[in-house]
Parts: C-alpha cells; sequence; structure tokens
C-alpha cells in the first residue's frame, strides 16, 4: 500500500478531550495536599508547562521536592479520574473525525494520559474506528511527549512525517511534531491561552480558536 496523502496526529486530553475543568479541579486537590493555594482557570493556562514539575515550580517558586512530587502527582491522578466522567469531547469532534476519514485522510492519537485508561475511554465515546492507531503514555507520567512522538510516528510505516500535522493544545505538541520532522497547529481550548501559546509557540506554528479551523489549516499545511 502506499503512503497517506495526510495525517493528523491528534493530542486527547484538552484537545480531543475537553477535560479542562477536570483538570482544574484534581490540580487544586493536589496542591491542597501540600498547602499550596488553589488556582484559577486564567492562571492555569498562563503557567502551565511540561515537564509538569516545572509547572509546579512557577507557583512555588522552586521545584517541588521528589516526596512532594509523588503526593501531587498520585492526588492529581486520583482526583482527575473522578473530576472526568463529567467530561466529554470537544464540540463538534464526531463530525470532524468523520470528515476527514470520509475524505481519504488518515489520523491517530499520541497522548500523554496512561494508555491502559485511554483505549476503553477512546473506545467509548464510539471513536476508535477513526484512528488507524491509538497511543498513550506507558512510562512515568510528568514528561514531554518529544521522544514518544518520534515513536510513533515511526510505526505508522504507511504516513509521513513531512504530510503529517500535530494538533494539541499545548506547547510541547508542537515541539514534539518539530522532532519527529511534523508541522503543527495548536489550540487554544485546552491548557494554554491564546497569549501563552504565541508567546511560548515553536515558530511559525499557527494558533486557532477551534478544532475546524485546525483541521482546516492541517489540510492546507500540506496540501
Amino acid at each position: 500500500m502506499g503512503k497517506y496523502a495526510t495525517h493528523i496526529v491528534w493530542d486527547w486530553n484538552g484537545t480531543l478531550f475537553h477535560d479542562i475543568d477536570a483538570v482544574i479541579g484534581a490540580t487544586n486537590s493536589a496542591f491542597a495536599e501540600i498547602g499550596l493555594e488553589p488556582i484559577t482557570l486564567e492562571l492555569y493556562r498562563e503557567l502551565y508547562c511540561v515537564p509538569v514539575p516545572r509547572f509546579y515550580e512557577r507557583l512555588m517558586g522552586r521545584l517541588p521536592t521528589e516526596a512532594e512530587w509523588l503526593v501531587m502527582d498520585e492526588t492529581f491522578h486520583r482526583h482527575y479520574a473522578e473530576h472526568r466522567l463529567a467530561c466529554g469531547l470537544a464540540e463538534g469532534v464526531d463530525l470532524l473525525l468523520e470528515a476527514w476519514q470520509t475524505a481519504g485522510g488518515s489520523q491517530s492519537i499520541l497522548s500523554m494520559f496512561g494508555h491502559e485508561e485511554l483505549i476503553p475511554l477512546v473506545r467509548g465515546f464510539g471513536i476508535e474506528s477513526r484512528f488507524v492507531l491509538v497511543e498513550g503514555r506507558t512510562g512515568p507520567s510528568g514528561g514531554t511527549k518529544a521522544a514518544q512522538m518520534v515513536r510513533h510516528l515511526a510505526a505508522l510505516t504507511e504516513v509521513d512525517p513531512g504530510r503529517t500535522v500535530v494538533i494539541g493544545d499545548a506547547v510541547d505538541d508542537a515541539v514534539a511534531a518539530r522532532e519527529a520532522g511534523a508541522s503543527a497547529v495548536l489550540y487554544t481550548g485546552g491548557s494554554h491561552s491564546r497569549a501563552s501559546l504565541e508567546t511560548a509557540a515553536v515558530p511559525g506554528v499557527p494558533v486557532v480558536d477551534t478544532l475546524a479551523e485546525a483541521v482546516e489549516l492541517a489540510g492546507a499545511m500540506v496540501a
């Protein structure tokens, strides 16, 4: 078989899965465990970065100790599992995925969410058949996506990285795309504000406010 004409690698959390309220709730639960004040959505979107301990450093004025990180990470994931039950797909995702697939494009998911939790979640929304591959994190949490992106695209033998666009909500998605030889579009509906994305993003990476815009741009970028 020949290579697909155009491929999209979707991020999950904050992109396809609209879970920012769950993230804020779980983050504040983690903060409470070590005596930090709650954070607002606006401040979160201005300061969030990966690796996640660096995000906590911006808030605390220092990196968390190993013991603090372990407590905060465990608390975050425990509370996130509860909060995410009230979350759903971002607006219009079903139709966007269907239209891209129908038009002959391929797509996959690469997430830093745990793989064993990601698969049933995607399956539960009835969208698994839209993707040629769905992959989540298999190692420790809190890291960056670049190495995983390189492996993800290497596993997709019918996908040309040069004709691939990563769509995500974090600067880390753009960095990972660059490392893998792909393009990127960043979306403001998740973990970052437009201002923080435009300030920190990889040069030349467009920032959009809707996933429909992201898909339209993806098609034009590799046409």
